[in-house]
């Protein structure tokens, strides 16, 4: 079983038991947290579509830490002109443990 959620913005593919990686949510580690806008699900081929959303499911999950992503480059750079500039930054996820979904 499986299903899409909205997550701060972002549609996201969850399964049950499974780990995700979600724009960095509020909430200390091991905190449990409830995803209600749930788009669609698949339970062995029943698929239900919300419109917009699936009324009476919701998702489970556990907070297990703060993590960074990779460090992303960005270099400007204008021939002969003597400009150069390098900036970079890494994002900020939540690792999150989904525990179930219904």
């Amino acid at each position: 079983m499986y299903a899409i959620v909205e997550i701060a913005g972002q549609q996201t593919k969850v399964e049950s038991g499974k780990f995700i990686y979600a724009n960095k949510l509020s909430g200390n580690e091991g905190d449990a947290v409830e995803f209600a806008n749930v788009l669609l699900t698949d339970d062995n081929g029943n698929i239900t579509l919300g419109a917009p959303f699936v009324s009476g499911v919701k998702v489970v999950g556990k907070i297990l830490g703060n993590v960074k992503g990779e460090k992303i480059r960005v270099f400007k750079k204008k021939r002969r002109k003597g400009y150069r500039k390098s900036r970079g930054h890494r994002s900020h996820y939540t690792k999150v443990l989904i525990e179930s979904i219904g």
